[in-house]
């Protein structure tokens, strides 16, 4: 039983970075359609970016972070508007080339400034609480805490803001949100933006928990995906349930089976899922 909850505290851990990936990816694909390959790169930009100021820069690493997020608000407000807004009304492949090109710009952009070896960004979080038998070290639970309030604070901003309420209607009917007054033009760049920010804030803990290397964005997306698929298209709770689920489902495996058998378990159980419910868990038929 001790080994059980301690497997499922670390999968809340790593569920918590799915979810945060997973809802950055359902909020762009809700509103305008696209599967935005290029995020888990971005993510890893904010990371090796969070790395950098903390490190070379000398800021503390809660500036350093606030400092990355920052950045990563504009770079997706320039993402939208320099990459996607071009081909918005084009065939839905040309969306799909321009995030595969976007991904291959981002990841060499990450090789040039920050170079090719693996980074760790440093927290000085290195207690170990211990409960019942049960070890919680002080970063995993911070970053539990963190993922938590991030998750959070979406809810309550698409659910009890203005702004929300309008990206809602977006999504929901844009004709009739045009008819309503609501600036469609400006969404986007808000979405893109709040979206790449919550990424900022996945590559910043990938990289206090494991490390931040070439080709880790590419592996976070296919885990964001999957959480989007499993939970729902364009459903944020969908997008929580289904990344603490993915999270949780790896972390047994990798504590009862195999750490080497930990991705092919989860995505059996995906696929068990999605073949009993094809619409996700909480999706619309």
């Amino acid at each position: 039983m001790i080994e059980l909850v301690q497997q499922i505290l670390n999968g809340l851990a790593i569920g918590g970075v799915y979810v945060l990936v997973a809802l950055g990816l359902t909020t762009v694909f809700g509103i305008l359609g696209i599967a935005h390959f290029a995020h888990g790169s971005v993510s890893m930009f904010g990371g090796y970016l969070t790395w950098f100021l903390a490190v070379s820069a000398g800021l503390p690493l809660l500036a350093a972070i606030a400092a990355a997020m920052a950045v990563g608000f504009v770079l997706g407000v320039a993402i939208e508007l320099l990459a996607y807004r071009p081909v918005r009304s084009a065939s839905h492949i040309n969306a799909f080339i321009v995030a595969l090109g976007l991904t291959m710009m981002v990841e060499g952009l990450n090789l040039q400034l920050f170079g090719h070896e693996q980074v760790v960004i440093p927290t000085g979080l290195s207690r170990v609480f211990e409960i019942g038998g049960v070890t919680i070290p002080e970063l995993r639970l911070y970053v539990i805490l963190a993922a938590a309030a991030l998750i959070a604070s979406m809810t309550l901003f698409v659910e009890r803001t203005k702004t929300g309420q309008a990206i809602r209607a977006v999504a929901e009917n844009r004709e009739a949100a045009i008819l309503m007054g609501v600036n469609v033009q400006a969404i986007p760049l808000i979405v893109f933006g709040i979206s790449t920010t919550l990424g900022v804030c996945a590559g910043v803990m990938v990289g206090s928990l494991f490390a931040i290397a070439p080709g880790i964005g590419e592996w976070l997306v296919v885990k964001g995906f999957a959480v989007l698929i499993l939970g729902g298209l364009g459903s944020i709770p969908g997008a929580v349930i289904g990344g603490m689920v993915l999270g949780v489902t790896e972390a047994l495996a990798a504590g009862f089976v195999s750490s080497a058998y930990k991705d092919l378990i989860a995505f059996a159980v995906m696929i068990a899922v999605l073949l009993m419910r094809p619409q996700g868990l909480m999706g619309k038929a």
